[in-house]
């Protein structure tokens, strides 16, 4: 298996990038077509364990569009072969000083492109 085909690695940088840009702007739409919609998509967040896309997109509906600005830090997307990638970063809010978040993602190609099958998101003291 090749890790990192350079073509490859590019398409999960871009969807990651288009993830991020949803997540800051609270673009629900963006986000849910993200996810894959099955009930074994699973997301660990700060305050929630939530299984399968139903529970996600009613997170995400829920969620409060403020305090969302962050800066991200030591970003790693690693792709194994064609299919499959994981996608780890540390993030940064002005609104938590001393805190740092970390966000990992298992991305897999779908036919209807790049999805999110597992996340996961938790903060901690610096």
């Amino acid at each position: 298996m090749e890790i990192n085909i350079p073509s490859v690695k590019a398409e999960v940088e871009a969807v990651f990038e288009e993830y991020e840009t949803a997540l800051v702007g609270n673009d629900v739409a963006t986000l849910d077509r993200l996810f894959l919609d099955a009930p074994t998509t699973i997301r660990y967040g700060g305050g929630e364990n939530l299984y399968g896309y139903g529970e996600i997109a009613a997170f995400r509906s829920a969620r409060s569009d403020s305090n969302l600005q962050r800066r991200l830090e030591r970003t790693v997307i690693t792709t194994y072969g064609t299919d499959f990638a994981t996608a780890a970063t540390l993030f940064y809010r002005d609104t938590a000083p001393g805190k740092v978040g970390r966000q990992m993602q298992t991305w897999m190609r779908t036919a209807d492109g790049w999805k999110v099958v597992a996340a996961h998101v938790s903060v901690i003291a610096e």
